[in-house]
């Protein structure tokens, strides 16, 4: 059975302290549904029961941007790979605060920035709600992969900056805003 809340409460944000990969979904009208997996270690933040926000490096595309700029809305997910079974579902509406934007110094303050790093993902709470999790498999977390942070910590900046610059829209041809900065980390 399901349960509803308004807010995060502590021990809902304990639970999200404890996963190392969460995924990411949002949609907007005519176009794809996105959903993707996060998993780098500390890349995810409850900033207030009713707020959350997430680092986003550069990948190979820019869905999430252009589903929030058209629509808003986000669904992030944690499944709990442990004990006791529990998935726990963050509805909001979010924004992509970039680096040049006014506002990403006070948000990049809660994280440790890392290479590659593009964008934050601002989210505001307006529903939390958990389910059993009866059906997820209990695992156990090998290692993170560091292949994306190398990849990006190699990368040369202009080139890096040049390449998200063009990541203008999704693969349904809405409009993404893209970073023109290289975060070095």
């Amino acid at each position: 059975m399901a349960d509803f809340s308004d807010t995060l409460g502590e021990d809902h944000v304990a639970m999200i302290e404890k996963q190392p990969i969460f995924f990411v979904a949002t949609a907007a009208p005519d176009a794809r549904i996105n959903l993707s997996p996060k998993g780098l270690e500390n890349t995810f933040k409850v900033l207030s029961p009713e707020r959350v926000a997430y680092l986003d490096l550069g990948g190979s595309g820019n869905e999430t941007n252009a589903h929030l700029l058209a629509d808003g809305r986000i669904t992030v997910m944690f499944c709990n790979f442990q004990q006791p079974a529990l998935i726990l579902r963050i509805y909001g509406r979010g924004r992509p605060v970039l680096p040049q934007d006014s506002d990403w110094h006070e948000l990049a303050a809660h994280f440790k920035l890392l290479p590659g790093t593009r964008q934050i993902f601002d989210i505001r709470v307006e529903s939390v709600q958990t389910s059993c999790g009866w059906g997820v498999p209990v695992m156990e977390l090998d290692r993170e992969r560091a292949t994306l942070i190398k990849y990006h910590a190699q990368a040369d900046p202009d080139q890096w900056a040049a390449k998200m610059a063009k990541r203008t829209s999704s693969i349904d041809g809405l409009p993404a805003r893209p970073t023109d900065r290289y975060i070095a980390g």
